[in-house]
């Protein structure tokens, strides 16, 4: 017969082996690919983290592009409005100076106007005092 002791240490080398055993086979590959997993997590969380600093820069770009781009066609604008506003000022006074020239030539054709209906206005009058003498006179006045 076996003593007691004898079968505690079988029985205690037995499960010592059965660790062992179970360590190498089970434990060990199960802790691999637990770590595995969790390395394979962490990269995919860096890269992710990569992945939207990129994105976060290149939207600030972006958006520091599209605010450059207003910036530009405002300044455009102004300048235009600008440019527009002085060739309008430039017709306004050029306009303005010819507006006496203008209206002195104006007046000069009023007063040759007025001078030749007062010439015709002079014939025709003189014409028809000689019709109405001759008429009442009843002969030729000339």
């Amino acid at each position: 017969m076996v003593s007691l002791d004898s079968t505690i240490l079988i029985q205690m080398i037995n499960f010592l082996l059965l660790i062992f055993i179970l360590n190498l086979l089970l434990y060990k590959p199960i802790l691999g690919i637990m770590d595995k997993r969790k390395k394979q997590f962490q990269d995919t969380e860096d890269e992710i983290r990569g992945i939207n600093l990129t994105i976060e820069e290149r939207m600030a770009a972006y958006e520091e592009k599209v605010r450059l781009a207003k910036m530009d066609a405002l300044n455009k604008k102004n300048d235009i409005l600008k440019e527009g506003s002085d060739q309008a000022k430039s017709i306004i006074d050029a306009a303005r100076g010819e507006i006496p020239g203008m209206m002195e030539q104006f007046n000069e054709e009023i007063n040759k106007e007025v001078i030749e209906a007062r010439r015709i206005l002079a014939d025709q009058s003189r014409k028809m005092s000689l019709d109405i003498a001759e008429k009442l006179l009843g002969r030729s006045i000339q």
